[in-house]
């Protein structure tokens, strides 16, 4: 009976272990989001549309004051 302490030899540190491993992947994978999540994505729904917009005056598709109406109005 070499270390089985009535738990099959799978004892508190088997345990530990595999709750450590689990503890390290999530850390990775949180990392992994946080290193590849994109500057934009943090300002939301604001962030994205006002990108658009930009995009849409060099473009020249709008004019300046259309511009700045609008970025105006996504501020609120």
């Amino acid at each position: 009976m070499m270390g089985s302490y009535g738990m099959g030899g799978f004892g508190f540190g088997g345990i530990f272990m595999i709750l450590w491993w689990i503890l390290i992947i999530v850390g990775i994978v949180m990392l992994i989001k946080w290193v590849l999540g994109s500057p934009a994505s943090h300002g939301g729904a604001a962030g994205k549309a006002l990108d658009i917009l930009k995009e849409r005056y060099a473009r020249g598709e709008i004019d300046e004051q259309e511009y700045q109406k609008k970025k105006q109005d996504l501020s609120q």
